[in-house]
């Protein structure tokens, strides 16, 4: 669930138009519908299911079929439909900051980006019915999420506590979750859940890193996010310190149950993500990029590296 931010207030005019310009060249190459979907985020949470998937502690090559459908509920479906919906309830921002996309633009006529949000839906809990009791329930926790993220009532994207814990939650835990259901068609282990969660805990840290290159723009838009609430320093320190702390109970949790090797790559992993937490707080805004390529992986990693060591505690208990 991509947050919708605008930089208008501070961007000359010529360089707004000339950006427009370019990304509706951009736009052109590509279906309205698709880009509506944005392929591009489909990503984070298709890591995390694979996260998921390796966890569970099954065989995957006899289950290419519930991988590849859970690759496809994480990410065009689910994903998708939080993107649909954001940027349908957006269309009236969008419509100023960023006329070229498919909706404000009239590649999408009338609603037909709310039915193509509505449908994608449905679809969504059709293919997660087909997947297992569990998956479905986790989508259905997910596409709750996406909806209340941008619509009314709830519209949690205009406050930052609310918003970063809910993309946070679909992005990371829910997909892992999914992956590990889908495999063992069953609860997932209490272990797998509780990465799960600690995971999805860490990501609202870095959602955070999305919301200091708007911050005039979304303190003008009423959207409340952390560096709008607390300040940049603040806020950075704050989102270090939330993408920090769950990994600790990680590290935890690996040593706790025998995987010293683990553990021991896992604080390696958040040592380096420690260094760059260090440069990035020296500029919040303007070395937001440079932590997303550098702490964000190393995050990211650490995940994967979970997920093996799970694998290896379940896989001799699976039947």
């Amino acid at each position: 669930m991509l947050r919708q931010r605008t930089m208008a207030s501070v961007v000359p005019a010529e360089a707004r138009t000339l950006s427009k310009a370019r990304r509706g060249a951009g736009s052109r190459r590509m279906p309205a519908a698709l880009e509506l979907l944005k392929p591009v985020t489909w990503f984070a949470p298709m890591w995390a299911l694979a996260c998921g998937v390796v966890s569970s502690g099954v065989p995957t090559l006899e289950h290419w079929g519930l991988i590849l459908g859970s690759i496809v509920l994480a990410g065009p479906l689910v994903c998708g439909t939080s993107q649909a919906a954001n940027d349908w309830f957006d269309r009236h921002v969008d419509a100023i900051n960023e006329p070229q996309r498919p909706i404000p633009s009239g590649r999408m006529p009338g609603r037909s980006g709310l039915y193509l949000a509505i449908g994608w839906t449905v679809l969504s809990l059709v293919v997660a019915g087909v997947l297992g009791l569990w998956v479905f329930l986790a989508a259905c926790l997910g596409i709750a999420l996406a909806w209340a993220y941008s619509a009314p009532p709830f519209r949690l994207k205009l406050n930052g506590w609310w918003g970063c814990s809910a993309v946070g939650l679909c992005y990371e835990g829910l997909p892992w979750f999914t992956g590990a259901a889908a495999l063992s068609q069953r609860l997932p282990d209490a272990r797998i859940v509780t990465l799960a969660f600690l995971y999805s805990a860490g990501a609202f840290g870095i959602m955070v890193l999305n919301d200091f290159k708007a911050i005039e723009g979304d303190s003008a838009l009423g959207i409340r996010t952390l560096p709008v609430q607390l300040g940049v320093r603040r806020a950075a320190l704050t989102a270090c310190a939330v993408m920090a702390v769950p990994q600790l109970g990680v590290i935890a949790l690996l040593a706790l149950n025998a995987r010293p090797y683990e553990a021991l790559a896992v604080s390696v992993l958040l040592l380096l993500q420690l260094v760059f937490m260090r440069s990035w707080v020296r500029d919040p805004r303007g070395r937001a990029p440079f932590y997303n390529m550098t702490g964000v992986s190393s995050y990211v990693t650490g995940m994967m590296v979970s997920a093996f060591a799970m694998r290896a505690l379940l896989s001799v208990h699976t039947p």
